[in-house]
């Protein structure tokens, strides 16, 4: 059996791009582990959803944890850096962001969990971060230079098929499951993802759904009952989610690729 380590940028993150691929990993017998750049300390939260004197960060942490139950994690680290908020926010240069942590300084301490697992796959996301967000384009650089320093023979960058999640989208719209203005604007300068013909892996992850979903649900500060994630029906649901998406560098073109573990 082999390790599989997830890097993701905030609690949350974990189950939208790889929570199938971590339950399915952790299902095959192998060790599955859940790095974390940050605690998410500016997500957005209804307000009296938190207890008095609670932090978001405390809550946040609380819910990954549960999340990770849910996906068959071993192991939950985080690397210890801030939330850097939305791109252009005045957060984004706070001292002690992920956005403004030194590459080779991030790198080093994900390394060494590398290292100490003895990691046989790493995943990381696409290099704009899937929609531009600045500690998921951090996420991307840090994790391909960990990777570099520990020797981790798997790189996968997870990543959205744009195409599938517009064709998705546009039929949630004809189902009256979202309303129109929830389409993505199609001239967005960053968009979502990556076109269906540059991915290289695409792994269905469709046995693992009700796992992923349990783990979006343990997610209630940011994840909501009322939102679509949670209120699609199932078949919509397994439309939208039932496959990850991943691109490896050096294979390809087109999916060569259906199992991130395959041969370990």
């Amino acid at each position: 059996m082999a390790t599989l380590v997830t890097f993701h940028a905030h609690p949350d993150d974990e189950c939208i791009l790889t929570g199938g691929v971590m339950r399915k990993a952790a299902d095959e017998g192998h060790r599955v582990v859940l790095v974390v750049a940050t605690r998410g300390e500016l997500g957005e939260v209804p307000e009296g959803f938190l207890a008095e004197g609670e932090q978001l960060w405390e809550r946040r942490v609380h819910e990954v944890r549960a999340a990770g139950e849910a996906l068959g994690v071993a192991r939950v680290e985080f690397l210890g850096y801030r939330d850097s908020g939305m791109m252009g926010e005045a957060t984004n240069d706070e001292p002690g962001t992920f956005w403004t942590a030194p590459v080779e300084e991030a790198a080093a301490r994900l390394a060494e969990i590398l290292r100490e697992e003895s990691a046989d796959v790493v995943t990381v996301y696409d290099d704009h971060g899937n929609y531009g967000h600045p500690d998921h384009i951090q996420v991307h650089r840090v994790g391909m230079r960990a990777a570099e320093l520990a020797g981790t023979p798997r790189v996968y960058q997870a990543t959205t098929n744009r195409d599938q999640l517009r064709r998705g989208l546009r039929q949630a719209v004809q189902d009256d499951l979202i309303p129109r203005e929830a389409l993505p604007d199609p001239d967005a300068a960053d968009p979502m993802g990556t076109p269906e013909s540059e991915i290289t892996a695409a792994v269905d992850v469709t046995p693992y759904l009700s796992a992923k979903r349990a783990a979006m649900r343990a997610h209630p500060s940011q994840i909501s009952e009322d939102t679509f994630f949670l209120t699609m029906p199932e078949e919509g649901f397994r439309r939208m989610f039932g496959t990850e998406w991943f691109l490896r560098p050096g294979h390809g073109p087109g999916i060569t690729e259906k199992d991130l573990m395959a041969g370990l």
